[in-house]
């Protein structure tokens, strides 16, 4: 089991999901604990057990699962699947081939801007935002504000894992997003900053 995640009682495979997620010291730079979920991809029941998990985590009356660039999709896309709804990709700009809308945020350690297809949310679509991590919360607001640009609601925001102590969920919260839900939650190692 990994130090510092715990999982909420009840939730698909409690305590083995957090034990194929791997602390890499610094990376992607020194001082940096990075989350590394490539073991709980390549293990099958512990990746569908994590699918699982998100679908229970996910709120009734969805319309539109919408997941991000890139580890996003490797859960939205089977989480709107089970949903029985469409999935619409947020990437990075030049990604994507027709006309796009963008927003522009600040990561833990770097800028990115993301991007959407114009028509992949109709007015009044109730749209659940499926992640691997929430961190900071900048990659989850901009992709909810996306949304909103386009018409569509955010009803809720779900992720693998939570780096609770970076305060990502106060972020959603100051920007009206208040239905946030994390199959797992990492607490701060002593004497770094863990991102992913």
């Amino acid at each position: 089991m990994q130090a510092g995640l715990r999982q909420p009682t009840g939730t698909a495979g409690s305590g083995a999901l957090d034990a194929l997620i791997v602390d890499v010291p610094d990376f992607p730079k020194p001082g940096i604990a990075f989350k590394d979920i490539t073991p709980l991809l390549a293990d099958p029941a512990g990746y569908a057990g994590a699918i699982e998990g998100l679908v229970a985590l996910a709120p009734a009356g969805i319309d539109l699962v919408v997941g991000m660039e890139a580890r996003g999709f490797l859960f939205a896309a089977p989480v709107a699947l089970r949903l029985g709804v469409g999935f619409a990709p947020v990437r990075k700009p030049g990604k994507l081939p027709r006309t796009t809308v963008a927003a522009s945020y600040t990561l833990e350690y770097r800028s990115e801007t993301l991007t959407m297809h114009a028509d992949a949310v109709r007015p009044g679509q109730r749209v659940l935002v499926v992640d691997d991590v929430l961190a900071t919360g900048g990659t989850a607001r901009a992709t909810a504000d996306l949304v909103a640009g386009l018409g569509g609601e955010v009803v809720a925001v779900v992720v693998l894992m939570e780096l609770g102590y970076l305060d990502g969920r106060a972020t959603l919260h100051a920007a009206g997003l208040t239905d946030v839900r994390a199959l797992l939650t990492a607490s701060a190692p002593a004497d770094e900053q863990d991102v992913s």
